[in-house]
């Protein structure tokens, strides 16, 4: 005989199933929001004790210490954390410079990483804004230190100006190759400027600049914004101590969406260029934005807003998920026509800047590009203790602008 059924089976099944649902819901929505704050805590000093980006250079107890007096997701709150700490570095800088100009030196830049990581990923309130402010002092004074000179460029653009920092190396012959270097969402033109010093000892020079959007540029993100850069290579063309002849243009995720688009529309005036991670077509898309870049975890915080900022009228994520497609190289016509020689860096592993970006790029074009394509990788290829940010710097992307900014054979004049 059947047993009988429970005239309430089907509320207990629907009731099941919605569980079931709401549990997979819950588990989408905890995999997609941002971190907590004690959770962005414990990340961050994490990735200061292993050199991960964006705490790299900064000491994990400096970070603690900052940690200690920030008790809310408040930006202004944020930002005074960081400052006190760095301010007590920069006070001492300033008190020793003369007496002791290598600690001095060593205080300036421990104040400019965390007066730098008190305005991340944007300077978004008013004390993040001062924070940014106070970093670019301290940069500065940091920079004084050097030899050769590090020498602040004001180029004029639209009624505004493009501030840079330009390089030279020492004692050259002649006019000397260059790199343009531009930055990323929330990396700086001070970041890239640390860096760029590596190139200079191969008798390369570089001017950095902020992309659109970030830092101190003087326009947002737009379908047209790459005129700003095209505006830098015009200036460089002024310049008698530049090789006219042998300029490339190197770019980190969102600068090297700018350096693969001055690749094809400045190829007659680059040598080359260089990009780590550049966004080309699906990152533009509406999906990737909600799948991958919302509550993104390889991204320590707020990428999205971030995102957002460097638009100009971008206030919600529908406007957001509108304004990205139109910056796609596929929808703007340009993927596949004629560029400039590349070296493409990625991971495989990227949830930031999708693989298939890469790939599509790789297979588009007249001239071959050279590949470096970490399978263990994340975001710009990066690998903990395996190939971290200052590795693939040294190790691949300066050796490849070296041999790109070569003479060309029988022209060694220069």
């Amino acid at each position: 005989m059947p047993t009988p059924r429970c005239p309430h089976d089907h509320v207990l099944r629907f009731a099941a199933i919605f569980l079931i649902l709401a549990a997979s819901n819950l588990a989408i929505s905890q995999e997609k929001r941002e971190r907590t704050l004690d959770e962005v805590k414990i990340e961050a000093i994490h990735r200061a004790e292993n050199g991960m980006y964006p705490l790299i250079g900064l000491d994990a107890g400096d970070v603690r210490e900052a940690f200690a007096s920030i008790h809310s997701t408040d930006k202004d709150e944020w930002a005074a954390g960081f400052m006190a700490v760095a301010d007590r570095y920069m006070n001492e800088a300033k008190s020793i410079e003369k007496a002791d100009p290598v600690k001095a030196n060593a205080d300036y830049i421990r104040a400019w990483r965390l007066y730098s990581f008190g305005r991340w990923p944007i300077p978004s309130s008013v004390g993040k804004q001062r924070s940014y402010e106070k970093a670019i002092e301290a940069f500065l004074a940091h920079a004084r230190f050097w030899d050769p000179p590090l020498e602040i460029v004001r180029i004029p653009f639209e009624g505004k100006e493009i501030i840079g920092y330009m390089r030279l190396p020492k004692n050259a012959k002649g006019p000397i190759p260059l790199v343009i270097a531009v930055n990323g969402l929330d990396s700086r033109k001070e970041d890239l400027t640390e860096s760029f010093a590596a190139i200079l000892p191969y008798s390369i020079g570089f001017l950095a600049v902020d992309g659109p959007g970030t830092g101190q540029s003087p326009i947002k993100v737009s379908e047209t914004a790459e005129r700003s850069l095209s505006r830098v290579l015009d200036y460089l063309q002024t310049r008698p101590e530049v090789d006219k002849t042998r300029i490339a243009i190197h770019g980190v995720s969102w600068g090297a969406y700018w350096a693969t688009k001055m690749a094809i529309v400045e190829r007659s005036r680059l040598r080359g260029a260089s990009a780590q991670s550049p966004p080309v077509d699906t990152f533009f898309q509406k999906d990737f934005l909600m799948n991958s870049l919302l509550g993104n975890r390889e991204y320590l915080f707020d990428q999205v807003p971030a995102l957002m900022a460097i638009f100009d009228n971008v206030k919600t994520i529908d406007e957001m998920a509108d304004t990205l497609p139109r910056m796609s190289l596929v929808k703007q016509g340009l993927l596949g026509k004629p560029m400039a020689p590349m070296l493409i860096m990625a991971g495989v592993l990227d949830t930031q800047v999708p693989i298939e970006d890469i790939y599509l790029l790789l297979s588009k074009g007249d001239v071959p590009k050279t590949a470096w394509i970490n399978p263990q990788g994340g975001h710009l290829g990066r690998q903990v203790k395996v190939w971290p940010d200052p590795a693939i710097f040294k190790q691949v992307i300066i050796p490849w602008l070296v041999h790109t900014l070569a003479p060309e054979p029988g022209n060694d004049a220069h």
